[in-house]
């Protein structure tokens, strides 16, 4: 395992990476637009966006694969499981200094490296993750960001280049996480106080749902954007209407108007 600063100041980017970086900024697409943006210009699998507050509470979970929904079911378990409070790079941020300044790293771990067997299970050995590469992000209100890019076992080793690349790109990620947790502040403002506690405790697919009616979306247009059959998105729809306490679309949008 190992983390080093992020020194260099960044380079031109092409356009139709930043494009990808950029697009999914206040949406449940996030990590899907990040990992598409790296994908054209390195081979990885996975991609993880988390941020956790200076307070402890993870604040932003995204997660894409190139295969089905391995990686949003592998995200929903690292936050149920509050896998970040084993997790070596968010540890070691939670560690340090805040800083006077915003503070970019690279951070690079292998599945062995991992000592909790329950974490190194869930997020790598079962979902066939050899290691992943990191930008790491502390800021001076001490919320923690990692986007972390994963490669199978069926993958080369990440190498100096490929972390030459990622470093290349740090500053643009950690700008995107940024924007997204602000994008995602002001949702929560616009809802319903006494829903805000009750959001943060659905599933990662239930608040994706909830995400696209608050925004004034229809459960079919939810279904589409997610990637998920219309009859699992209302699935996820009415669960989370009973853990929030509402029986309708109407009231939900009327706590979102409050």
């Amino acid at each position: 395992m190992k983390r080093w600063p992020v020194r260099a100041a960044p380079p031109a980017l092409p356009a139709a990476v930043v494009r990808g970086v950029l697009a999914g900024i206040g949406t449940t697409q996030l990590a899907a637009g990040y990992l598409s943006a790296m994908q054209e210009l390195l081979p990885v699998t996975f991609c993880t966006v988390y941020a956790v507050s200076a307070g402890g509470r993870i604040e932003t979970v995204s997660a894409a694969s190139s295969y089905g929904s391995t990686a949003e079911r592998t995200a929903e378990r690292y936050s149920a499981q509050r896998y970040d409070l084993l997790d070596a790079h968010m540890v070691w941020l939670a560690a340090r200094a805040l800083p006077r300044k915003p503070q970019l790293w690279i951070g690079h771990q292998r599945a062995d490296e991992v000592a909790d067997p329950a974490y190194r299970a869930a997020c790598y050995t079962d979902v066939g993750i050899r290691e992943r590469a990191s930008v790491l992000l502390l800021t001076p209100a001490g919320q923690r960001v990692a986007v972390s890019f994963y490669r199978s076992l069926a993958q080369p080793d990440f190498e100096a280049p490929d972390f030459a690349l990622l470093e290349s790109h740090a500053a643009l990620l950690a700008d995107a996480t940024a924007a997204h947790g602000r994008s995602a502040v002001a949702a929560r403002e616009a809802a319903e106080p006494a829903l805000l506690p009750l959001l943060l405790e659905l599933s990662l697919r239930e608040r994706e749902v909830i995400s696209h009616l608050l925004a004034g979306r229809t459960a079919k247009e939810a279904a589409r954007e997610i990637g998920i059959a219309l009859t699992t998105a209302r699935t996820h729809q009415y669960r989370a209407f009973r853990r929030l306490g509402i029986r309708s679309l109407k009231e939900l949008l009327r706590g979102r108007a409050a």
